[in-house]
């Protein structure tokens, strides 16, 4: 089944690259910095979503002394200072060459920014991996559909596509491209709002490829 699809698309955060505790840990960093509560793993998986200011809104920062351009600016330096420290999910080079060996041709699109996602990319020595990795304009993560749908612009036609990622926003995004979905509990959405997508739910990228064989 998997050589079903002329190309798939990987979304990188939590899907290929295993950050959601990164995420989790910051934004308690930021938190605490203010005296507020810290956001445990398992209420971040039931409120992260996108548009990301949505999810920083739910948050009990003080809207009226700061903006969610300064929070988010500040959450994004101490995430990169730390981005490193994180490691590609379980069964990446698996998967990838699994596909590969399909035919298949591999995309990255992410909400993150271009250029950071290209280094971070080649820093795990993926590039050689991926026909395009696109990635946003600003660090706040907005406009991964719009991305998505340039993407299928540029690429045209009507070939079978595979949505690969972790959120629902990821479904979302296939919708938009004509693409079949499968999405990964990899922590930024908890499973029960990726099984209310109604697209296939896999626990890890081994049982990914276990399906589609």
């Amino acid at each position: 089944m998997g050589d079903h699809y002329q190309d798939v698309i990987w979304d990188w955060n939590g899907t290929l690259f295993d950050d959601a505790w990164l995420c989790v840990e910051t934004m308690n960093a930021v938190l605490h910095r203010r005296g507020l509560p810290a956001l445990s793993a398992e209420r971040y998986a039931e409120t992260f979503r996108f548009p990301v200011e949505a999810y920083y809104r739910d948050l009990p920062f003080d809207w009226t002394r700061e903006s969610f351009k300064e929070i988010g600016l500040e959450f994004m330096r101490d995430y990169e200072a730390r981005r490193l420290e994180c490691r590609l999910r379980d069964g990446a080079l698996d998967a990838l060459a699994f596909f590969r060996a399909r035919g298949a041709r591999q995309h990255v699109i992410s909400g993150y920014l271009q250029d950071t996602l290209v280094e971070l990319v080649a820093h795990y020595g993926l590039t050689s991996w991926f026909d395009e990795i696109v990635g946003a304009s600003d660090v706040y993560a907005r406009g991964k559909l719009d991305l998505g749908e340039a993407w299928a612009r540029r690429r045209g036609g009507n070939s079978p596509r595979l949505v690969i990622g972790d959120t629902v926003h990821d479904h979302e995004m296939a919708q938009r491209i004509g693409a079949d979905c499968v999405l990964i509990p990899a922590g930024h959405n908890a499973r029960r709002r990726l099984e209310a997508c109604g697209v296939p739910v896999v626990d890890g990228l081994a049982e990914l490829i276990t399906r589609l064989q």
